[in-house]
């Protein structure tokens, strides 16, 4: 959702400080903390030990540091690679230097699902439609980064019996999503001639229907002019966006397996069973209550700034979807827009700035920061008597 143009606008030291910000963002600033700290020699403390883990969604404290190294140098092996690749088509078309510059620009936007790059002309992947080697390769890192780094971890040692029930509900929710996601957009998009009917045959068209499906889960790239998507697919889209990508990862969104959790609480209560279970293995009820306040609390924001910039832009001419599209986008920051985020006015682009904040730290975060100011043990040693409530 910038709001200028990076390729044209930045320079060359504007686009460096950019790509630090986003590779930092990406990993996350423990994960950063704690490589500086160990390359000055400095000893990682247990306070520090604590956060880390909190903030990689770590069960134990045991081996927090080597962890820490071991996803650093998977991130740059995967980065590295997916530069090389793109090199391939980019120093062809931009030369030596420029092409370099903008492989590894493209790749790391990619890995870490920041939607950045330095094509120009707010065009992003629409030059290159046809192009497999280049949406191929950028779904992949968007995908490796939305998976997040325990998956990737337990998927490397192909342990296949021993494999958490977390990688399980990642993996099988992102295959369902995104195949879910490349039928649902070549369904509502195969004869619209302003996106997918605009010279493609049948296999470009399947591929950008995957690589839209895949750029939904908070990637920011666009093969497709996402303006001219027909509103059914603003509407999947916004939908895929809100769910995101899965915890630990690059990618922001409520996660997989927030999602995931209320499909099986439901699951549970329609086949009248009392505990949840899934693969064999039971979820906490506390889990379960987490889930339901991520996703209740992230669709309190977006629609309350949905409204808000219904009512700012209500003399711009701009459809209410478009809007719904914008504040998802900006909660799961995806960076995907239908209206051209530059063409806001600067008060709802100021609107967006904390939503964006609010959907990268985590709604849940906020929710706990605040109950952690009240005195919850008091609270929860209060106890009132049980009464029925009519519901459905």
């Amino acid at each position: 959702l910038s709001i200028i143009d990076v390729g044209a606008q930045l320079s060359g030291f504007g686009q460096a400080v950019l790509l630090i910000l986003i590779q930092v963002g990406g990993m996350g600033f423990m994960v950063f903390a704690t490589l500086i700290m160990v390359a000055l020699g400095k000893r990682i403390t247990l306070k520090e030990r604590m956060l880390l883990r909190d903030s990689m969604n770590q069960t134990t404290l045991a081996g927090m540091v080597r962890l820490t190294l071991a996803f650093f140098l998977m991130a740059l092996v995967i980065e590295i690679a997916g530069a090389l690749l793109l090199m391939t088509r980019l120093i062809p078309r931009y030369g030596a230097a420029q092409g370099v510059w903008m492989s590894v620009f493209t790749a790391i936007s990619a890995f870490c699902n920041a939607g950045f790059d330095l094509f120009g002309g707010y065009r992003s992947l629409l030059d290159f439609q046809g192009d497999p080697v280049v949406l191929f390769t950028l779904a992949v890192l968007i995908m490796l980064g939305g998976l997040g780094f325990p998956v990737i971890m337990e998927c490397l040692h192909l342990k296949l019996r021993r494999v958490s029930l977390h990688t399980k509900l990642v993996l099988s929710i992102t295959a369902a999503l995104l195949l879910t996601g490349t039928a649902a957009v070549a369904l509502l998009e195969w004869r619209n001639p302003l996106t997918l009917d605009n010279g493609m045959n049948a296999w470009q068209k399947l591929m950008n229907s995957f690589f839209q499906s895949v750029t939904f889960r908070t990637a920011g790239f666009a093969s497709l002019d996402q303006a001219s998507l027909s509103d059914s697919s603003k509407l999947i889209g916004s939908l895929f966006m809100f769910v995101g990508a899965s915890p630990a990862s690059t990618g922001g969104g409520v996660k997989t397996t927030t999602v995931a959790i209320l499909f099986l609480v439901v699951g549970s209560v329609v086949r009248g069973r009392e505990r949840i279970c899934a693969f064999g293995r039971e979820i906490a009820a506390d889990t379960a209550r987490r889930a339901m306040t991520i996703v209740m609390i992230g669709l309190f924001l977006v629609l309350g700034i949905t409204c808000a910039l219904s009512v700012l832009e209500r003399n711009s001419g701009f459809a209410l979807i478009d809007l719904f599209f914008e504040a998802t986008s900006a909660f799961s920051t995806t960076g995907l827009s239908s209206v051209g985020t530059p063409a806001l006015r600067p008060v709802s682009q100021w609107l967006l700035m904390p939503l964006m904040y609010l959907g990268r730290v985590g709604p849940l975060t906020l929710a706990l920061a605040l109950a952690n100011r009240m005195d919850s043990s008091r609270l929860n040693r209060v106890r009132y008597p049980e009464e029925k409530v009519m519901i459905g």
